[in-house]
């Protein structure tokens, strides 16, 4: 890797469970794994930590207090700052409909309880990687592909390597084309809670790459935000 680029950091994952021997165990190993963790443990509670922490995958249990997993997946579903945060129930449920409910509250998937913490890291790191493989977007009007593992970008046949906050402005972009991000997505995906930064910090990364990859590949919503654009004219 050349040493202008830094290490991507670590994912981070939300588990939010109401049982505190579960948290305790899968905390830990996660955390042995080298994951950022956090804990909450009911719904509500939940809702408030993934606000602030935003994390890539959230752990989310289905029986709980005050809020069950299914309308907590159902709220954290509706703020677009979470848009690109994976969500997999725990439950020890095993009829089918429960999982059918998982899905359609919007889940990615969902992982049965008792399960083995090396079954569960190995589902975890399946999950993650979903969000992550390279990808690859072709048609008659537009030519690009990311390659996380390189860490370049090919428009058109034309490779680039960017700078580490533009290829992560690009590779969220690029993890739902065509879905709008807002502003406050982007700013708590790609530059995290720890550093202020404003709107116009956004605007000039835009604008850097758009010059490397097409003015036309990137479109702006007045007042939201930005999309990967694949109805190129």
């Amino acid at each position: 890797m050349p040493d202008n680029i830094e290490k991507k950091p670590m994912p981070k994952i939300l588990l939010v469970d109401d049982e505190p021997d579960i948290i305790e165990l899968i905390q830990y190993h996660l955390e042995k794994e080298g994951y950022l963790v956090k804990t909450a443990k009911n719904g509500v509670e939940g809702l408030k930590v993934a606000k602030s922490f935003v994390p890539d995958l959230i752990l989310l249990d289905v029986m709980m207090p005050e809020m069950d997993g299914i309308e907590a997946c159902i709220e954290l579903r509706k703020d677009n700052t979470l848009n690109s945060t994976l969500i997999a129930f725990l439950t020890a449920r095993a009829e089918d409909y429960s999982h059918v409910a998982g899905l359609d509250s919007g889940a990615d998937d969902y992982i049965t309880k008792p399960i083995k913490p090396r079954v569960l890291l190995s589902k975890i790191k399946a999950l993650l990687r979903r969000s992550t493989v390279n990808q690859i977007i072709k048609n008659d009007k537009v030519s690009l592909e990311i390659n996380r593992d390189k860490y370049i970008v090919i428009c058109e046949g034309k490779e680039f390597t960017l700078p580490k906050k533009e290829f992560e402005l690009l590779a969220l972009l690029f993890s739902k084309p065509g879905n709008v991000f807002t502003r406050e997505a982007i700013l708590a995906k790609v530059w995290g809670d720890d550093i202020v930064v404003g709107d116009r910090t956004i605007d000039v990364h835009i604008r850097k790459l758009r010059e490397k990859i097409g003015d036309v590949n990137i479109k702006t919503i007045k007042g939201v935000g930005y999309k990967l654009n694949l109805n190129v004219n």
